[in-house]
C-alpha cells in the first residue's frame, strides 16, 4: 500500500509532495480536517469511489509546477471500477463512459484523431485511460474528489469544493500561463477564480449526452493547443493508444 493510501485509510488526507507547500494554508483549515473525518466515516460505513489513496491521483500524476492545462470535471464516476481520481478518465478494461466517448468524438472532428484508416470514420479507442494526457501536464481535476457508490453528488458540499477552488486559484497564481478548460455551467462558475489576464480559458457546453449539442463542434482541443503554442509551449498530443 502506498504512503498516500495508508494516510487515506487512516483518516488523514495527505497531498502529493509538489502540492503540499502551495496548499499548506488550505489543508490547515478546520474544514479540511472535518472533510477527512467525514471521508473516513463514509469509507467505514459505505463503499466510496475512488478507492482510498486515489483521491489525489490527478495531483500526484501532474505536479504543481508541471500543470499546463486544467480540465475541470464535477463529480467522480459513481459505478463500480470507474473512478480512479482523474476527471473523465477510467482505468483500462472499464467501458468508456458516455461523456468521454463524446470527448473522443470531438477530438475526431477537431483534430482528426481516432480515424479508421479504411473508412475515415470515427473509431473509438479501446480504453478511457487518460494518463497520457496527465503525463503531459493536463491536470484532470474534479471539483468533488469522492462519491458514495451509486449515489451521484453524495459528497457534494462536504468541503471538497473549497479545496479544489484553492487548487484552481493556486494554479492561477503561478507566473507560468495555463489553459483552463471549463465545460458546462457548473465549471463556468469557476471563471471568477482565474486570472484571465494571464491565462487562457476555453469554455463550452458539457460533453455529457444531456448537453452534447452545446459541446460538439466547439473544437476545444485545437483552441488549447493554439493557446499553448502562443505561450511558447509544446502542444498536447491528445491521442490515446489502444491497450489491446
Amino acid at each position: 500500500m502506498t504512503e498516500l493510501a495508508e494516510a487515506s485509510v487512516g483518516g488523514a488526507l495527505e497531498l502529493p509532495e509538489s502540492w503540499r507547500a502551495v496548499l499548506a494554508e488550505e489543508t490547515g483549515k478546520p474544514y479540511f480536517a472535518q472533510l477527512a473525518e467525514f471521508l473516513a466515516a463514509e469509507r467505514a460505513e459505505h463503499e466510496v469511489f475512488p478507492p482510498a489513496g486515489q483521491e489525489f491521483s490527478a495531483l500526484d500524476v501532474t505536479a504543481y509546477q508541471d500543470v499546463r492545462v486544467l480540465v475541470l470535471g464535477q463529480d467522480p464516476y459513481h459505478d463500480n471500477g470507474q473512478a480512479h481520481g482523474m476527471s473523465f478518465s477510467v482505468l483500462p478494461g472499464v467501458k468508456v463512459p458516455p461523456s468521454l466517448r463524446n470527448i473522443y468524438k470531438e477530438l475526431h472532428t477537431d483534430l482528426g484523431l481516432f480515424t479508421d484508416p479504411e473508412t475515415g470514420a470515427f473509431r473509438m479507442p479501446d480504453n478511457g485511460y487518460l494518463m497520457p494526457w496527465a503525463e503531459q501536464g493536463v491536470l484532470l481535476l474534479n471539483a468533488v474528489l469522492t462519491v458514495r457508490a451509486h449515489e451521484p453528488n453524495s459528497h457534494k458540499a462536504k468541503g471538497w469544493e473549497k479545496f479544489t477552488d484553492a487548487v484552481i486559484m493556486a494554479v492561477s497564481a503561478r507566473e507560468e500561463p495555463c489553459v483552463f478548460v471549463l465545460w458546462g455551467g457548473y465549471a463556468k462558475k469557476k471563471l471568477a477564480l482565474i486570472d484571465t489576464g494571464k491565462h487562457v480559458v476555453v469554455q463550452s457546453g458539457h460533453p455529457s449526452p444531456l448537453s452534447q449539442k452545446t459541446f460538439f463542434g466547439t473544437k476545444p482541443f485545437s483552441q488549447i493547443n493554439a493557446a499553448l503554442e502562443g505561450f511558447g509551449q509544446q502542444a498536447v498530443d491528445w491521442s490515446i493508444p489502444n491497450v489491446k
